[in-house]
């Protein structure tokens, strides 16, 4: 199998920043330090509250980075008019909830299907690569290849879940629906991906999914880098994956 792409999240680079105000830790640089770690790409989410990235972090990331920027956005106006003006390499749709922690389970692509369509056009037409965040559902799937899509990422979420909670039943049910799933959706010429929640301990059997081409992966990292460092931590999580896909 080939080498399977890791992404790395920054967001909460910005949430220890924010949590006390001013310009440290800084975003930016935790992602050129996963650059030199072996990240293939950094995903930022700017969420329309900015509890973490800012409009500023996106203006330097844009600037500052050699790979590609996966830009993590809700369907909103504002949010559409921000990727058209930076048009990053990706732009992955999420849904988003003032109220929550973090992105609570993938879109409902089947129940909005038309807004999508109209939405995500723009988008590929300024050459930014859409992803939809789903669950590992078919008709989602179908939903997301339907508006035109050209990835869709898989939200691990559930089984990540389950394997902390020790419901090995459940965990296993979530993993078999992403191993079927990934081999659909890559039927329909869509590329797979997965993330969300994401660790040392449950990642290896996502990698495994021969379908599965890019991992992208920022809470745990940027936890796990108190101990060990960001670089140690991002090295560590590709020695995983490098070696699952072997």
């Amino acid at each position: 199998m080939e080498q399977l792409r890791l992404g790395v999240n920054i967001d909460h680079v910005a949430t220890v920043r924010n949590a006390r105000g001013g310009a440290v830790p800084d975003p930016v640089r935790a992602a050129k330090l996963a650059e030199v770690a072996g990240a293939d790409g950094i995903t930022a989410h700017l969420r329309e509250d900015r509890r973490h990235i800012t409009d500023g972090d996106i203006d330097r990331l844009v600037e500052a980075l050699t790979v590609p920027l996966n830009f993590e956005m809700a369907a909103t106006d504002e949010m559409h008019a921000i990727a058209l003006r930076h048009k990053p390499h990706a732009v992955c749709i999420v849904p988003e909830k003032r109220e929550e922690r973090t992105t609570e389970g993938g879109l409902d692509v089947a129940r909005d299907e038309n807004r999508l369509a109209h939405f995500i056009a723009p988008l590929r037409d300024a050459g930014c690569r859409v992803s939809i965040f789903i669950a590992a559902d078919s008709s989602q799937i179908e939903a997301a290849n339907r508006i035109g899509a050209e990835v869709v990422e898989l939200h691990t979420g559930g089984y990540c879940d389950a394997h902390f909670d020790g419901d090995l039943d459940a965990r296993d049910r979530e993993l078999h629906a992403m191993r079927d799933m990934a081999t659909m959706a890559h039927s329909l010429g869509l590329e797979v991906h997965a993330g969300h929640g994401l660790t040392f301990d449950t990642v290896a059997p996502v990698a495994q999914i021969p379908e599965m081409r890019e991992l992208n992966i920022g809470h745990f990292l940027i936890g796990e880098s108190i101990f060990t460092g960001l670089e140690g931590a991002i090295a560590e999580m590709r020695r995983i994956m490098d070696e699952a896909r072997a």
